[in-house]
């Protein structure tokens, strides 16, 4: 096809000259179209430029004499660049303007020719060569504008150097975490734009791109690096650097991808955190006091002096629980716990056991009396008036006292006896305190007694089972239920779990106590079902005692053929602290139960020994956040930007969120704003008989007068 080329020229014979040179080219590869004023040559390629004119060729060259009638020398030039930059122009000239031809490349045209020079060989020829650099220039100018654009798409930083480590690139990410402009940091040192320290010593982190250019190979930055803004502002940033190449392998610079990972690694640390704190109190937890303990306990056996655990219980707490709710006695607790930091050194460690249980580890004491000392502070402290909220109230506590080495030269065996001592306080009276004693194992032979008791529960039909429904937030239809397990004995109230499964969990009559209530929750809910009420799932707790008995599996399998309810219909609910131990056998049961095709629920998420991986490794479909989390989305402590962490991770994981202990109406409210999808806890229903259930499943939707 033909290339159309646009000649300028005033002079007749020149441009006949032109003509004929073209048209005498054997493969006629150029047609010319002639206008004799610049005015004329500007309008058309405007033309051009809009597209105007479908039926007229597109210029492909423009062949400018610079001396015009309307225009002279250098004006010509400019006025036809800045009509159509794109299009490249080829100068005529005389020999006595060929000063004003070579500015003219110099401003940007692509070359010129001596008129009485032109020949149709070489017009062709430079033609050609104009018109192929053209479309190069254009070519590459295009692929850079895609790479530009596309490294300014990214949500990441890139930052590119030369083999000196000076910098040659910036996207506008980049831009913004370092503060440099791209055209203030070109050819700067890379020190000097990518300024990073150590967080913890707040010394200069090694360079990455120098290192990569050195080893030649790809280096990341070393952890817990910190990115100083050209202002001052500090950013958690994560990297990789790699070196750039020639065509001969050789490096010619570096480039590096760092993101900002200051809020994942926020959230991170605090996860972290959790793992070893209580959510309530902020104190250690059991893990966190369990590591110091055992610590304590080398460093005394090594200096030869002693270590004290005073065990704490609230007394007669579960009334104020039960009288004025859960918020007053979170708040209590908390308060309870700053009284009890008040009182002990900075070296000594004040851990939450759980419920209205603490534990005070006194890290050195010279002699046994010196933690009788601290004990009756701690009673004097705890004793006074607490304002919660519109009540004053007033508790008292119970302690117990195991030194080491005396009472035990392990943490668990000084636990235990610091626990027993306790219990021995208790039923002294209470608002005291009492060393371990070796009598004391005797509450051991006691506890064998109930446990007799337990066992022979199924027997005497002492066991049955309430139900706490879960409500989908958004329709409010009741979506599942969860069982929950209660002891009728004949001469006690209803007894809670709380008070007799960590005993059976510990004589191993948890395992067919465990078996009735599986049997039983997969029987009524296929008893709902054929009464023509709503298919919904039944959750029942699995302890790790039960998931590691051998044949667990199995016995599920056999439960669901023998109540006749469907699979999809159970879910199992484990709490972290089962994952954590054995994990590969651990995996391999949930695994087989998964594949008879039952739902697996993580319960109590964010407490205790947290961590992502459990959510990768094991096939977890339901994630239950912790009470403590939704009860103080309201305070403001931070726990809703952790919330909605854990719902977002969920929800790119495909796991199922329901958010557990939920109270107020406006916990239901930020809850929604989370876009937490279920929710199960007091503002909807108490746990309730399997009658109760029917009515609410009957009625269609969760409605709050139920």
């Amino acid at each position: 096809m033909a290339q159309h080329v646009l000649l300028i020229q005033d002079d007749v014979a020149g441009a006949a000259s032109v003509h004929d040179a073209l048209r005498d080219s054997a493969d006629g590869s150029f047609t010319v179209e002639c206008v004799s004023r610049c005015a004329d040559g500007v309008r058309r390629l405007a033309q051009a430029n809009k597209r105007e004119g479908s039926q007229r060729e597109p210029i492909v060259a423009v062949l400018v004499d610079l001396y015009l009638p309307d225009c002279c020398g250098l004006d010509t030039f400019d006025r036809l660049f800045l009509a159509a930059p794109h299009v490249p122009i080829l100068v005529l000239s005389d020999v006595q303007n060929e000063d004003s031809a070579r500015k003219a490349v110099t401003r940007g045209a692509q070359d010129y020719l001596l008129k009485d020079r032109i020949d149709s060989y070489s017009l062709r020829k430079a033609l050609r060569g104009v018109i192929g650099r053209s479309s190069i220039a254009e070519a590459l100018f295009a692929e850079k504008e895609r790479a530009q654009v596309t490294l300014n798409s990214i949500g990441d930083a890139v930052m590119s150097t030369d083999v000196g480590c000076h910098i040659t690139y910036l996207n506008s990410v980049a831009e913004r975490l370092t503060g440099w402009s791209q055209q203030d940091a070109f050819g700067r040192p890379l020190e000097e734009v990518f300024r990073v320290i150590d967080a913890a010593t707040r010394k200069p982190a090694q360079n990455p791109m120098a290192l990569a250019i050195r080893e030649n190979k790809t280096v990341s930055l070393t952890p817990d690096c910190v990115l100083v803004r050209r202002d001052g502002f500090e950013s958690a940033i994560e990297d990789s650097a790699a070196p750039i190449h020639d065509r001969g392998g050789q490096v010619t610079g570096a480039v590096m991808v760092f993101r900002d990972v200051t809020t994942a690694r926020a959230q991170s640390q605090r996860m972290a955190y959790l793992a070893q704190h209580d959510g309530l109190t902020d104190l250690s937890n059991r893990v966190l006091l369990s590591e110091r303990l055992t610590q304590a306990v080398t460093v005394a056996r090594r200096y030869e002096h002693q270590v004290a655990v005073l065990y704490l219980d609230i007394d007669r707490f579960k009334h104020i629980n039960d009288t004025l709710g859960h918020d007053i006695g979170d708040r209590l607790l908390q308060s309870v716990a700053q009284r009890l930091l008040e009182c002990v050194r900075g070296s000594d460690t004040v851990s939450r056991q759980g419920g209205d249980e603490f534990v005070v580890l006194l890290s050195e004491v010279a002699h046994a009396q010196d933690a009788a000392v601290s004990a009756k502070k701690i009673l004097m402290v705890l004793g006074a008036p607490y304002r919660i909220g519109p009540h004053d109230l007033r508790v008292t506590v119970s302690i117990g006292i195991a030194t080491c080495p005396d009472d035990g030269m392990d943490a668990e065996t000084l636990l235990k006896n610091a626990d027993l001592a306790m219990y021995h306080a208790k039923e002294s009276g209470r608002n005291n305190y009492k060393f371990f004693r070796p009598q004391m194992n005797l509450r051991a032979i006691e506890q064998q007694s109930r446990e007799g008791g337990l066992r022979l529960a199924l027997d005497r039909q002492e066991l049955e089972l309430h139900y706490q429904p879960t409500v989908n937030l958004v329709t409010r239809a009741i979506t599942g239920v969860e069982a929950l397990l209660r002891w009728r004995q004949p001469e006690r109230d209803l007894v809670l779990p709380d008070e007799f499964v960590p005993l059976a969990e510990k004589s191993g009559a948890i395992v067919p106590i465990g078996r009735w209530v599986l049997r039983e929750a997969c029987r009524q809910g296929r008893a709902w079902q054929d009464a023509c009420l709503p298919p919904i799932r039944i959750a029942v707790n699995v302890s790790a005692v039960e998931l590691r008995e051998e044949g667990f599996v199995a016995d599920v399998e056999a439960i669901l053929m023998a109540t006749g309810l469907e699979p999809k219909y159970l879910e199992l609910e484990l709490t972290e602290t089962v994952l954590v131990h054995d994990t590969d056998s651990t995996a391999a049961v949930l695994q087989g139960l998964k594949d008879i095709g039952v739902q697996i629920a993580l319960d109590d998420f964010g407490r205790g020994v947290s961590s992502l991986s459990h959510l990768i490794r094991f096939p977890i479909d339901v994630l239950k956040i912790d009470q403590s989390f939704v009860r103080d989305l309201a305070i403001g402590t931070g726990d809703g930007s952790i919330v909605g962490a854990v719902i977002s991770m969920a929800d790119r994981l495909r796991i199922r969120v329901v958010a557990e202990g939920v109270e107020t109406l406006e916990q239901v409210a930020l809850l929604q704003g989370q876009s937490c999808s279920e929710a199960q806890g007091f503002y909807f229903s108490h746990p309730v008989g399997a009658d109760d259930i029917a009515q609410l499943l009957a009625r269609g939707e969760w409605k709050r007068s139920a």
